[in-house]
């Protein structure tokens, strides 16, 4: 079978029932750089410009950039950016080949040229889903951890940076000595006031070195913040197979994602220079607060608590999970806590959201792995439940549900499940987690007192709230007597 290609494109085009793209690639130019090339941004913001580009052309090509590894250029580049999507529901697969990928770059092999490429007059937006890890900062207060080892480096060697924040400033300062207009700062990642908390991080971090910069970077620079919504589950070997079978070309780079999508952006771009991705769909607003809110707690809040019982439980998927009664009973019981906390949106139902996310994740196509959602918690636990948690006792509101959460979070990072299989714990702290256990030793109590005194996590806040120890206490101990699927159906209030 041939490669996809261009030149494989156009000596074996695929069926009609693949979807190619309409516009002239030759007309695109590298306008759109992008931090954090995976599965999800190809999914979701390529997508979006796609749909632009076949309705109106333009010239709004991407250029990916690997802050780590080499794997996506190696995969993608000798396909020329080509690469298969297919769109997954109860009703079958519909494949499309993008063409808007121009190029993927390394940037530890080459910091040199990213800059350049970043600080390039063509450059207009710089777009980021690096993961809330690759922010470098404390989840529990979003400042910036100036004594993060690759902080530190990039303190060290501004012009060989490893870090997001350290691109973009290195890149904002050359063009500034440039006399260039600053390109806009679009954060795509599950992150509250993403844009502004990613103004903070990078002005802080100039102002370390460039009080001047720092200066510059609050006065002109856009961070417009945005809310991206689309389940898009790892690559398996069988998705390969799908996608070969889809267009009859052997594509080592496709992504496979649900039919939803959603995508609220802030109207805050330099010069209003922007694609018009609200032809595809995306909704521009002066506020994308209540939008992230019902997002990052409803979904993600849920999604987290579903793969840690989950995980626990033995359930590899989140299809999996919400296919156990006790853990679907268990989600409406968690969306009935964090509901009342969020503002709706304008014409936003939430329970209606919730139902609809319910059958998101029952979509028998998509196979999200729990493992996948369950890494790097101590980064989401702030964001997806936790703020939820001081809302709720703040005003003097149970929060049963809500710790059951946090308990099988402290449950799962102890690197067993209750078949005594082991857990792959990924997570930037689980060097922490190992020493807080290893020194607590045996004794269920003092193990989840270790956890919860994480205050890089839990603030200084919770870990002397009585009330939520209780609580998450109470659930911790239904989980190591009575397993995740009899804790999950139990109501300690009924």
């Amino acid at each position: 079978m041939p490669r996809l290609s261009p030149q494989a494109l156009a000596a074996h085009p695929p069926g009609a029932h693949v979807a190619l793209p309409r516009y002239n690639r030759a007309r695109l130019s590298p306008a759109i750089v992008h931090l954090g090339l995976g599965a999800f941004f190809r999914a979701h913001v390529a997508l979006y410009t796609e749909d632009v580009l076949n309705a109106r052309g333009g010239d709004w090509g991407i250029v990916g950039v690997s802050l780590q590894r080499p794997d996506q250029r190696d995969r993608l580049v000798p396909q020329g950016g080509l690469y298969t999507t297919l769109e997954r529901g109860p009703g079958g697969d519909r494949a499309r080949i993008v063409g808007n990928l121009l190029d993927v770059r390394v940037a530890p092999e080459e910091p040199d040229g990213v800059l350049s490429l970043l600080a390039a007059p063509g450059t207009r937006i710089v777009s980021l889903t690096v993961t809330e890890k690759g922010y470098c900062h404390d989840p529990a207060t979003g400042s910036l951890r100036e004594d993060h080892p690759d902080i530190l480096h990039d303190l060290g060697a501004p012009d060989a940076p490893r870090t997001a924040v350290g691109f973009l400033t290195a890149a904002l300062r050359r063009r500034r000595e440039a006399g260039l207009r600053p390109f806009t700062v679009l954060c795509c990642d599950n992150l509250p006031r993403n844009g502004a908390l990613l103004r903070e991080l990078v002005r802080d971090f100039a102002a370390l070195s460039d009080p001047d910069l720092a200066g510059w970077i609050a006065e002109t620079v856009s961070f417009p913040s945005s809310m991206v919504d689309r389940i898009v589950p790892a690559l398996g070997e069988q998705d390969l197979a799908a996608a070969q079978a889809a267009t009859g070309l052997a594509d080592l780079a496709p992504v496979m994602h649900e039919p939803f999508r959603q995508w609220v952006i802030e109207d805050r771009f330099a010069g209003g220079d922007r694609p018009a991705w609200d032809l595809a769909g995306a909704v521009f607003t002066e506020d994308v607060g209540p939008f992230e809110h019902m997002k990052l707690r409803l979904l993600n809040g849920a999604h987290s608590a579903l793969a840690y019982l989950g995980c626990l439980a033995g359930h590899e998927t989140i299809v999996a999970a919400v296919g156990d009664p006790a853990l679907a009973a268990y989600a409406q019981r968690l969306w009935t806590e964090i509901r009342p906390m969020i503002p709706p949106p304008p014409g936003q139902d939430l329970a209606t959201y919730t139902d609809d996310l319910l059958a998101r994740f029952g979509n028998p196509a998509i196979h999200h792995r729990t493992s996948q959602i369950a890494a790097d918690g101590s980064q989401k636990l702030p964001q997806r439940l936790l703020s939820t948690v001081r809302e709720r006792l703040a005003a003097k509101l149970p929060i049963p549900a809500l710790a059951l959460a946090v308990a099988a979070w402290a449950r799962y990072v102890g690197g067993i499940d209750e078949a005594g299989r082991a857990l792959e714990v990924r997570d930037p702290m689980a060097p922490a987690f190992r020493a807080a256990l290893d020194a607590a030793g045996n004794d269920p109590d003092v193990r989840l007192s270790a956890l919860l005194g994480l205050r890089s996590i839990f603030g200084t806040d919770l870990p002397v709230h009585a009330e939520f120890r209780g609580a998450v206490a109470a659930a911790y101990k239904r989980l190591l007597t009575a397993g995740a699927r009899a804790a999950a159906a139990a109501d300690p209030l009924s």
